[in-house]
């Protein structure tokens, strides 16, 4: 199976994974997948990381943030001394939508890497480190 098409049944595979948590929480998949990204990469904590890092449009990504700050679910602060950067923090509601769409991810990457041994997975590691530096390294033009 040629790699593309690899990429494209990941994708629904992981659509599909989330989608019943998107459901049970009765928030969007661009919401879940804020909350995620949050989550997971709390070095990335702005609008703009998300953006970027994602590749989401800011529109959609602004909308989906002033939602789940309705909800309760997310804060924007300030760091002291910087009223420019809005930063976004996790609240306490939120915990239980993250915690599902992390275990679901978690089972994903479990069933994806089934029947690997550890050298397997070691080496795909290794192998997807390598792309995503081969990745930027293109994107700025050094490759």
């Amino acid at each position: 199976m040629e790699f593309w098409d690899q990429i494209f049944l990941f994708k629904r595979l992981y659509d599909q994974t989330m989608e019943p948590i998107t459901r049970r929480w009765g928030i969007t998949r661009m919401e879940l997948d804020i909350l995620l990204f949050l989550a997971n990469t709390p070095a990335y904590d702005t609008a703009a990381d998300i953006v970027e890092r994602r590749q989401l449009t800011k529109s959609h990504v602004s909308v989906s943030i002033q939602s789940l700050v309705r909800r309760g679910w997310l804060e924007r602060t300030y760091r002291p001394g910087n009223r420019k950067s809005v930063h976004l923090r996790l609240l306490p509601p939120s915990a239980p939508a993250v915690a599902a769409g992390q275990s679901a991810q978690s089972a994903l990457r479990a069933q994806l890497s089934q029947g690997m041994t550890a050298e397997e997975r070691a080496a795909l590691e290794s192998a997807f480190t390598r792309i995503g530096e081969n990745l930027r390294l293109a994107l700025k033009g050094d490759l």
